[in-house]
């Protein structure tokens, strides 16, 4: 775990384990989330990035026979 201290002007830097752990560039972008008393930050990702991410999944949905 890391410690993250918040500078004057409110930036933070993150640490570089972290960084490449999820592939961070420099100018990339990451939404910042409030979630329950914590500060979430998650990267932003192209959504070409999640091309053929769902190929193969089960699309059939049980219905009852009155809603066909």
């Amino acid at each position: 775990m890391s410690t993250i201290t918040v500078s004057s002007k409110y930036q933070i830097v993150i640490p570089s384990k972290i960084r490449e752990a999820l592939g961070i560039k420099p100018g990339e972008k990451l939404h910042a989330i409030e979630y329950r008393g914590r500060i979430e930050l998650v990267p932003v990702r192209p959504t070409k990035a999640a091309r053929g991410s769902l190929k193969g999944i089960d699309t059939s949905v049980p219905r009852e026979a009155d809603r066909v």
